[in-house]
């Protein structure tokens, strides 16, 4: 009955938008070319480079990876000291951002592993992205840049212990019902071979998703250079955030070029770009082992299991994430930068509480979060909010909110976002008194 309720839930919630939108209103039909500007942009540049990859391990991990050791390392029995700091620290590991975290995040717990660990793996693995802490330290300053990588990880701690506490009877339940299950066959491989092969699937996904920061000096066709961050790229135009002030354009503002309306644009040289530019020979070499390790080391059965629950995955997770990102696409058209920011100008307790909420609301592919503060610092936003957003922003979204509540349920769902939002609120305004 209650599935049949949520289905017709939908249903009245899309007539009713349908019958009452004002699509006469200018910002209404702006806010809808918007939404479909980013989800094209989600389409074109973290679909298949990101969560069709995250997908496919998800799968391999209720496949392959034995339930026991799952259990053993992260369960509800698993040494506390072992299981936290494995899954606090893995975003630093991982460096992938919250969409590709979510399908392990989902493998994970499907397997066994308890709800305190896998809270504080689901929120590390995109707030402690190595890459997004040094460039928030370069960008916004070492201060808030060493808050955001201490507080990412006594978030993750914090949050997985209270998850566990919170919900107790849930998973003495949950662990006493896997206990009743039959003992699994005996392992059809070495454990080096699984873990080799997640190691490879574990790279590929890493860069074939590596990151550009976006640096760029953009040539106009009418020979002006403008220094700016490139935020977002459709089939026809190009969305840029001004870095330098140049005649008319000031720092931090938003324009949007079509691309004949583009000479040329430059990357900036760094390290990482020079990965990025390369990314795809390094994650072809890492899908070819990975190939090869599927055809020497798995049968026929095990590969179609494989895709089986790998489909299963796309078809709970697909939806729920292209709805939310085309929702945040129309709220976010909504809300100008400057609005935002006259919300978050104080460090009090409700402008931080206003930029927690934002940030778990608003999708930030990962590194984008920072130009967009940046030009959020520049309208005047304070710097307590500008460290809450940071800790909840990369770690939750509308769209990964959808995908957590298909997971583990509306209660959890709501308890695992309160507590974000409360630790990111408190964090913001202490670091904002102490700076």
């Amino acid at each position: 009955m209650n599935k049949e309720l949520k289905i017709f839930s939908w249903f009245a919630a899309i007539f009713l938008v349908a019958y009452y939108l004002p699509l006469s209103s200018p910002k209404v039909t702006t806010a809808i070319l918007e939404a479909f500007k980013m989800l094209q942009w989600y389409a074109r540049n973290h679909t298949l480079a990101c969560v069709v990859p995250a997908l496919f391990i998800a799968g391999a991990i209720v496949t392959f990876l034995s339930q026991e050791a799952v259990l053993r390392h992260l369960g509800p029995k698993a040494r506390k000291a072992e299981a936290y700091s494995v899954a606090s620290v893995s975003g630093t590991v991982l460096a992938v951002c919250s969409c590709s975290v979510l399908p392990m995040f989902a493998g994970i717990y499907r397997v066994g592993a308890g709800l305190g660990p896998a809270s504080a793996f689901l929120y590390s693995g995109p707030a402690l992205n190595i890459l997004a802490i040094f460039l928030t330290a370069r960008v916004l300053g070492f201060q808030i840049g060493l808050a955001r990588a201490v507080g990412a990880i006594v978030f993750a701690v914090i949050i997985g212990l209270l998850m566990e506490r919170f919900f107790r009877r849930d998973e003495v339940k949950r662990n006493d019902a896997a206990m009743q299950l039959p003992e699994p066959p005996p392992a059809r491989r070495a454990m080096w071979k699984n873990l080799a092969f997640f190691v490879a699937m574990i790279a590929f996904l890493i860069f074939s998703d590596w990151y550009n920061p976006g640096d760029v000096a953009v040539t106009t066709a009418d020979g002006q250079t403008i220094h700016a961050v490139q935020l977002q790229e459709t089939r026809d135009a190009i969305l840029f955030q001004v870095e330098e002030p140049v005649a008319g354009y000031s720092v931090g503002q938003k324009i949007t070029l079509s691309k004949p309306e583009i000479q040329s644009v430059e990357d900036s040289k760094t390290w990482v770009l020079a990965i990025y530019h390369i990314r795809w020979w390094l994650a072809g070499l890492m899908g070819l082992i990975v190939l090869l390790m599927t055809w020497s080391w798995f049968d026929r059965d095990e590969i179609g299991e494989w895709m089986h629950n790998t489909w299963d995955f796309a078809k709970l997770l697909i939806p729920l994430l292209y709805g939310g990102v085309f929702l945040v696409g129309f709220i976010g058209a909504l809300l100008p930068d400057q609005q935002i920011a006259a919300w978050v100008g104080s460090n009090s307790l409700l402008s931080n509480f206003v930029a927690s909420f934002i940030g778990c609301l608003f999708y930030f592919a990962t590194l984008t979060e920072i130009p967009i503060l940046e030009a959020l610092m520049e309208h005047g936003m304070a710097q307590g909010p500008a460290l809450a957003l940071l800790l909840a922003g990369p770690a939750l979204s509308l769209p990964s909110l959808f995908v957590i509540h298909s997971i583990i349920g509306f209660k959890k769902t709501a308890v695992f976002t309160l507590l974000v939002v409360v630790m990111a609120t408190i964090t913001g305004m202490a670091y904002g008194a102490l700076v």
